[in-house]
């Protein structure tokens, strides 16, 4: 293989970038930003070696403890649970949310042989049984696994006097109803709320 056939390959390991893509990105930073591409490889390395995960929460960092964790304004009253720290930083950005985090890095799948070791929920178990934990918000996606694992957040949530609460799944803010799927339709009727 040639070099520029293993950087094409390597390219594709990026969600969503296939062959035609990796080819046109490939032959771009050869002609056009070859030191754009150095550094972008000096940062992918650099981001490897040195990001790991926040010892209280689990999200991405390059400390032992992440910002929102380090933060003293930030009370463990609510913990959020998300499946990854992508969501953290959509939350962030559409909410004045200002609890804790918990980052799942999965979900419950056992056909993908995802447990709840698997998911680190020990690490959870011992962030809500801080004396002021009030509320587990649970903010997973609305798949079989992503229910399946909000199910069992709640249990465990309840099993240690916690309230356990969920996003609202359904009908888009601005959205009109002929262009809503129906199992979202469905969901968004079955939980509708009282005004």
């Amino acid at each position: 293989m040639s070099l520029i056939s293993d950087l094409m390959s390597a390219i594709q390991v990026l969600p969503g970038v296939g062959p035609k893509t990796a080819q046109r990105l490939t032959f771009y930073l050869l002609q056009k930003d070859q030191s754009g591409g150095k550094h972008l490889a000096e940062t992918i390395l650099t981001a490897i070696e040195r990001v790991g995960e926040c010892k209280t929460c689990r999200t991405l960092t390059e400390n032992a403890e992440c910002k929102i964790c380090a933060n003293p304004g930030r009370l463990y009253k609510q913990v959020c649970v998300v499946e990854t720290p992508a969501d953290i930083i959509h939350l962030e950005s559409a909410t004045d949310y200002s609890g804790k985090y918990f980052v799942l890095h999965g979900k419950l799948s056992p056909i993908d042989g995802m447990g709840p070791s698997d998911l680190k929920l020990d690490m959870l178990v011992n962030m809500l049984s801080k004396a002021e934990c009030e509320e587990l918000i649970i903010a997973t996606g609305s798949t079989l696994e992503g229910e399946t694992t909000a199910q069992y957040l709640a249990h465990m949530a309840e099993q240690g006097g916690i309230k356990a609460t969920r996003l609202a799944h359904g009908v888009p803010l601005g959205g009109d109803l002929e262009y809503i799927d129906n199992s979202t339709l469905a969901h968004a009727f079955a939980s509708r709320t009282h005004l």
